[in-house]
């Protein structure tokens, strides 16, 4: 329960017996602005300015029924009203004009904040800011480097730390204790300042909800409880690799061959179903949703040659229509796309070279038609046991929406009505749990919908804020905000300016594909360019045994997930969340794969060995060798194929794991 306690130079609230809030006439928590927001999109990328004007400060002014009343002077004109509901605090601004709003949270010395959403550079956040705006994650991400510059030149597409798609305003403290603001406007987390944590909100009635617990597990549980669980993941999709191919029907003459080379195949993943584009940035699909007949003759018959080995297929669809295409046509005689602010034209969105329309989600006749007329008929009744549900993040904000809302509030809301149309077809064929599809963008909400995430487009490199090691980060963040699976493009996806895959890099991809809950392999945009899992023998031997080491282990993520579901813990978890330590507060190299196995991936290029840190007071056992070590930080050799790997030996598990190290 939030309490107010009144003093005489202003206020506190109290959860739990935790003060979270502080508001002093020398610190005043809450102040109020009219904003003049300036968003410029190019292709998902964003740039975001405002020009606040009234800024006011303010303080306790009097109680009224139970709420707080609060004033830029005492005895002024009151300007915010804060009322207690439960664990909520509800914050609403009197004066209509004013519509950005700053709240000041409670931080103490040595607190440790996580969550964000699916952050990709940092676990811990402390110290930094993060805006929260679904976009294009941004290529290079990092403003000192020669790609994201070159990206930027390209319409701001390099991309910054905080850039993401999948922003929530949650975050989660070290003190035991959950914030999350229940607003899909703009806004901040900033914990730049060690005295406080600062939330900016370009909205002027929102409403906080606090979460307290007696550890980081029911913490995580009660925010999953919160936000909605994913149901457990199909034996499918865990027992063995979903090997990604996208050069028409030839893609099925390469699948025999790389099964032969003894790999575990549960699914073949064609996201060039639909056709192609090509483009200056490469290889693209043609987004008009149904069987490209002439680049895939008999998908049918294939489909059902491979259900009878037990290969499922899956395919790729995204909300958006591209004008060329007929189902576009189909959208715009039914009334189902987005118009223009000043005309009744339907709004087209530059894509990369084509325009595209926007299904408007807003209008629950167009969902329900997107639901059974698309993925329902041409996917789900056509044989699809899953795809990838991209994209989501383009939403701009001078459309016009059916239902009359503002696009600033309904863009970061958009990945949760895509994920609903998409979790709508499938109930309606009565395959919850059984089809998947993985999406990259996400919001608040968007968990009781999306069954998986998979942590978007990486540069096929190594580098710090966009490489191999982003995924490991994406799953951990995503997952302490009640999102219990993730995964990655096994090899990465953009390759750009002459960056392309090393073999080194695709070992080491499939090392960590094997150890996810979902290992799935991309060509990436540039599949000539680049390297496959079947370009050599080396790799294709690799990749086989990676697979089949997936498929070994799918027993324990059996359990994994089915834990998740009676929980809401994640797969892959931080090593904070059983070991609560300080010194594990940022560790974000490697992960804890439920409780009892621990994996420490090579995300660095041409490395033989990394250090481990194994966290508790128990010894872990060496996956490969079988040999124990003390708890503490280890150099641990890393040949391909052994990553640095270790199990409780009290695990029920144990002789699972101890079979991987005998082939």
């Amino acid at each position: 329960m939030l309490t107010f306690t009144i003093r005489e130079d202003g206020f506190a609230c109290h959860l739990a017996g935790r003060e979270v809030l502080r508001s002093t006439a020398e610190r005043p928590a809450f102040a109020v602005a009219s904003g003049q927001p300036d968003v410029r999109m190019v292709r998902g990328n964003f740039a975001i300015d405002d020009a606040p004007t009234g800024y006011l400060a303010l303080g306790f002014d009097r109680m009224e029924g139970g709420s707080l009343l609060l004033s830029a002077t005492r005895g002024g004109a009151p300007l915010l009203r804060l009322t207690a509901h439960g664990d909520a605090l509800e914050v609403t601004a009197l004066d209509p004009a004013l519509d950005r709003v700053w709240v000041d949270l409670v931080a103490e010395p040595g607190e440790h904040v996580w969550g964000g959403g699916e952050q990709m550079s940092y676990l811990d956040l402390s110290g930094r800011r993060f805006p929260i705006w679904t976009s294009e994650p941004g290529v290079g991400r990092d403003k000192s480097t020669e790609l994201t510059r070159l990206m930027d030149e390209q319409g701001m597409a390099g991309g910054d730390y905080w850039w993401t798609n999948y922003p929530q305003p949650t975050f989660l403290s070290s003190r035991i204790y959950a914030c999350h603001l229940s607003s899909s406007a703009y806004s901040v987390l900033d914990f730049t300042d060690a005295a406080r944590h600062r939330i900016e909100v370009w909205e002027g009635a929102f409403t906080l909800e606090f979460f307290a617990a007696d550890d980081m597990p029911a913490l995580v549980g009660a925010l999953s409880t919160r936000f909605g669980r994913q149901p457990a993941l199909p034996d499918w999709a865990i027992g063995g690799a979903i090997v990604g191919l996208k050069e028409g029907d030839a893609s099925f003459a390469r699948l025999e061959r790389i099964m032969a080379a003894g790999a575990e195949v549960s699914g073949l993943w064609c996201e060039d179903w639909i056709g192609i584009r090509q483009t200056s940035f490469g290889r693209r699909l043609f987004w008009d949703w149904s069987w490209n007949e002439a680049r895939y003759p008999d998908l049918p018959g294939r489909i059902a040659a491979l259900a009878e080995r037990g290969v499922r297929f899956l395919g790729y669809v995204n909300p958006y229509l591209a004008n060329d295409g007929v189902q576009y046509q189909e959208a715009l005689a039914g009334g189902h796309l987005a118009l223009r602010q000043n005309s009744d034209e339907p709004y087209l969105v530059d894509f990369g070279e084509f325009d595209c329309g926007v299904v408007d989600f807003t209008n629950p006749a167009s969902l329900d038609w997107f639901a059974e007329r698309v993925i329902g008929r041409e996917m789900l009744d056509f044989g699809l046991s899953g795809w990838m549900a991209d994209f989501g993040e383009y939403l701009p904000v001078d459309l016009r929406l059916h239902d009359g809302s503002d696009p600033m509030l309904m863009h970061n809301r958009w990945p949760v009505l895509w994920a609903e149309a998409n979790a709508r077809a499938i109930a309606s064929r009565e395959k919850t749990g059984e089809a998947v599809f993985f999406m990259r963008a996400g919001f608040s909400g968007v968990q009781a919908f999306c069954p998986l995430l998979w942590a978007g487009d990486q540069s096929v490199d190594f580098t710090r804020h966009d490489g191999i090691n982003t995924v490991l980060t994406a799953a951990l963040s995503a997952g302490l905000v009640g999102n219990a699976y993730s995964h990655s493009d096994v090899g990465g996806y953009t390759s750009l300016h002459g960056n392309v895959r090393t073999a080194d890099l695709m070992m080491r991809w499939f090392e960590l594909g094997a150890f996810s809950p979902v290992m799935r392999s991309h060509e990436g945009n540039r599949p000539d360019d680049n390297l496959q899992i079947d370009s050599s023998d080396e790799l294709l031997a690799q990749f086989a045994a990676m697979s089949r080491v997936h498929k070994a282990l799918a027993p324990y993520v059996r359990h994994l997930s089915d834990q998740a579901v009676a929980t809401g813990l994640p797969v892959q978890r931080p090593l904070f969340l059983h070991y609560f330590e300080d010194a594990l507060f940022a560790v974000q190299d490697q992960y804890l794969y439920g409780a009892d196995m621990l994996v420490a991936p090579v995300v660095e290029a041409q490395v033989a060995a990394r250090d481990v840190i194994l966290p508790g007071d128990e010894p872990w056992r060496h996956l490969w060798s079988g040999e124990d070590f003390a708890p503490g930080t280890h150099t641990v050799p890393a040949p391909y194929g052994q990553p640095p790997v270790f199990y409780r030996p009290s695990s029920a598990f144990a002789p699972l794991f101890a079979s991987l190290a005998q082939g």
